[in-house]
């Protein structure tokens, strides 16, 4: 899931961004999950999600002090993928590459991250390892190197 970030993505925004793939914002973004101040406790995976995605020290002053970050610096520290200055152009260049790739490879791909930073390093790499095997056995990847050696650009069916 792509997501794109304009003005303020502050709570349950910002919770419902981190839920995203690909994160791209707009210069005049800005960031917060300030909910604390407020007396509360964010509650769609702001706590979990964002220090996954900016580490531990930096989550902590954005959940505790409620700390505000611009697009910059959200791109500095991992929060966003990208900051797109002409925004048609950006989205629908980042859209094109995942269109490129092989469904398969993608959704494996996605489960090896998802899973596999919840688990210690061996087993994550024997995660990614039974994925490749899984990967292996499908008509997609056989394209893939079928595209390789030809020298043209796949055409994958998601099979």
């Amino acid at each position: 899931m792509v997501g794109l970030l304009s003005g303020s993505c502050v709570s349950v925004g910002l919770e419902l961004a981190l839920a995203c793939d690909i994160r791209i914002a707009t210069p005049d973004s800005v960031f917060s999950l300030a909910d604390a101040r407020e007396g509360k406790l964010p509650m769609w995976g702001g706590t979990q999600r964002l220090p996954r995605a900016i580490s531990h020290g930096r989550a902590s002053s954005m959940l505790l002090l409620g700390s505000e970050l611009d697009a910059t610096t959200s791109r500095a520290w991992g929060l966003v993928h990208e900051i797109a200055h002409d925004v048609d152009a950006d989205l629908a260049g980042v859209i094109e590459s995942l269109l490129a790739c092989g469904p398969l490879a993608l959704e494996l791909a996605k489960e090896a991250i998802h899973r596999g930073s919840e688990l210690p390093l061996r087993d994550g790499l024997r995660l990614e390892g039974d994925l490749n095997h899984q990967l292996a056995a499908t008509e997609d990847r056989a394209e893939g190197l079928a595209a390789f050696f030809a020298k043209r650009p796949p055409d994958f069916s998601g099979r």
